[in-house]
């Protein structure tokens, strides 16, 4: 079996590292894959080549240089018949919009989606079109929660036999305790924390999804309460500067640190005492993954695949997107009860083990190809 993966990739985020968990695993499993990923011409994206190089992943870059870039379309059709794929499986709008028509034209005789995202724009009346004519050229789509398969069959009116639900899965190799206990002194250390600040903090693309900024009010309420608390802001996008001004308004930028991208996210993790994902919408959050494999209790928001994933009052809290009072209140509770952020962790680990593993995820896409 010949498969071939397309992503466009602006940074090495959630999708990405579900797509290099995933043909890793497929790789391991004998089946000829190949990954090419769309990049623009500022930003070639070397980490995601040396991220898919140390898996063994073959890897090869078209650069997009703008939204609508028609050159594409031919680059894709040519290596697509060059290949001779059995499969090519687009991930993320501009692989669908690029790679599935590209893939028809060549003769692919099966074409496939994962829609990792609920994207607002797909309700919208001038995307409709655009999203109709890809579900005609596509065979078959993989929803990866719940959530995403009510989405892709209430808006985008992806009948419900076409659609299979597979789970994102966290891939072996976590950091153990003693590991984490590591990182954890070295990381504090380098961002002057130590053991005696209550660190809160959120791992993320910076932008308005992620809804960043009601976790910072949220966490400027509780910090009036405790002066032993901290807020780090992993990641980095459009509305930093935005953020980082909104500290400043709030009177808690000594107290806010916003430390960019981190190639390995667990290094961030274990500065941690809770994780936030406070998103206004959300297709899964694999970071989500991430920190219940490091004993993380979490604050998240209750949209889209989030409750598959976190369980309220079992491996954290849910709220509703944009309540800072609600995210104030379970913050209270979590900073000063230390045995029951340990007891949520921990539960939170048992089910990462138990129901998101990388393993489940691979077998159940190849039985999905192979069903094709």
């Amino acid at each position: 079996m010949r498969v071939v993966h397309v992503i466009k990739v602006t940074s090495v985020a959630g999708a990405e590292r579900h797509v290099l968990t995933l043909l890793g695993g497929l790789c391991e499993r004998d089946v000829e894959t190949r990954l090419i990923i769309l990049v623009e011409p500022s930003n070639l994206m070397p980490e995601m080549v040396e991220a898919a190089e140390a898996r063994h992943i073959p890897i090869e870059r078209i650069v997009i240089k703008r939204d609508i870039d028609f050159t594409v379309y031919r680059q894709l059709r040519s290596r697509f018949r060059a290949l001779k794929p059995d499969i090519v499986h687009a991930h993320l709008i501009h692989a669908e919009v690029y790679a599935v028509p590209a893939a028809r034209l060549a003769r692919v005789p099966a074409v496939v989606v994962t829609r990792h995202n609920e994207d607002p724009f797909r309700r919208s009346r001038f995307f409709k079109p655009i999203n109709a004519v890809i579900r005609r050229l596509t065979h078959r789509v993989i929803a990866i929660s719940e959530a995403m398969t009510h989405f892709c069959e209430d808006v985008e009116s992806i009948k419900p036999d076409k659609i299979e639900m597979i789970h994102y899965g966290l891939e072996a190799g976590a950091p153990d305790f003693n590991t984490r206990q590591q990182l954890r002194a070295e990381e504090r250390k380098a961002l002057s924390l130590d053991e005696a600040h209550v660190v809160v903090g959120t791992v993320s693309r910076l932008t308005e999804q992620k809804g960043i900024i009601y976790a910072l009010h949220a966490f400027a309420r509780v910090a009036e309460q405790f002066p032993q608390v901290r807020m780090v802001i992993a990641g980095d996008g459009p509305l930093r500067k935005k953020l980082e001004s909104e500290a400043q308004k709030l009177a808690v930028a000594d107290r806010v640190i916003f430390t960019g991208w981190y190639d390995d996210p667990y290094r961030i993790l274990a500065v941690l005492d809770i994780l936030m994902m406070p998103s206004l919408w959300e297709g899964f959050g694999l970071v989500l993954l991430e920190a219940m494999s490091q004993a993380l209790p979490i604050v998240a928001s209750h949209v889209g695949a989030i409750p598959e994933v976190v369980l309220n009052g079992e491996t954290g809290y849910l709220t509703a997107p944009g309540d800072v009072d609600a995210m104030q209140k379970v913050l209270e509770v979590l900073i000063k009860d230390r045995a029951l952020r340990q007891h949520l962790g921990l539960m939170g680990q048992d089910r990462q083990e138990t129901y998101f593993t990388a393993e489940v995820m691979v077998e159940k896409t190849l039985a999905f190809y192979r069903s094709l």
